[in-house]
């Protein structure tokens, strides 16, 4: 049995509006100066405390547990109008329905969303029940910290040797790395590839529809590796 987890924002969805609206809010909010578009996009995949923290790094006695609350409220706000927000990427689904009609291939999320957060969008989607497993930011310490994988690993009983991370950024690559598995890099999401090479990503695709195929691969690949060097 294989496990395949899959990142959420910049991976699944294309969020970006939304966390860059909602960021504007909170730090209007909270009597600072937003951050740049791509600094908030730089942190995409952190848990909310530790983003908060790294964007107000420069700022004596930043709220950090204020602005965490107002990102919260912001997006949820947010989230209530009728416009998606975050829509899935093209391909998203038609792959994550193509993985799970393999009866050898189970799938899970690690995020740093909330369960709040992704169950809203798992829900909107009617994709919920293809998952074995959920980890969010509310179950383990932020990314790249490999808890979230490992707690995965437990609950869909396979082992890390057979166990593959889809991210677009380097903290869902260095957690898959020191969780033991495999990670495969996207090009869409919010870091770029150089740099998810650099974190030691193990294949790198452009589009959904080359998902199923490359998962596959990088398992043969690892298992071949492992066999040479046993």
């Amino acid at each position: 049995m294989y496990l395949v987890l899959f990142d959420c924002d910049g991976t699944l969805v294309d969020s970006q509006a939304m966390i860059v609206a909602a960021m504007e809010h909170a730090f209007a909010d909270t009597g600072l100066v937003p951050p740049t578009r791509a600094a908030t996009l730089s942190i995409v995949g952190l848990s909310l405390p530790v983003a908060m923290a790294t964007l107000t790094a420069g700022t004596p006695y930043a709220p950090v547990a204020a602005l965490v609350d107002a990102y919260r409220t912001a997006f949820h706000r947010l989230r209530a109008e009728p416009v998606d927000r975050e829509p899935p990427y093209p391909g998203a689904l038609a792959a994550i329905e193509a993985l799970s009609a393999r009866p050898d291939v189970r799938l899970g999320v690690v995020t740093g969303k909330s369960r709040r957060g992704l169950d809203g969008i798992l829900a909107r989607h009617a994709i919920a029940d293809r998952f074995v497993t959920l980890k969010t930011a509310d179950d383990a310490p932020s990314k790249p910290d490999p808890t979230m994988v490992r707690l995965a690993l437990t609950e869909a009983g396979v082992p890390a040797e057979r166990t593959v991370v889809v991210g677009d950024t380097t903290f869902d690559i260095e957690m898959a790395r020191a969780a033991g598995a495999l990670a495969i890099g996207v090009s869409w999401g919010y870091h770029p590839v150089e740099q998810l090479r650099a974190a030691g990503a193990h294949r790198l695709i452009d589009d959904f529809a080359a998902l199923p195929a490359a998962v596959m691969d990088v398992f043969a690949e690892d298992a071949a590796r492992r066999l040479v060097t046993s």
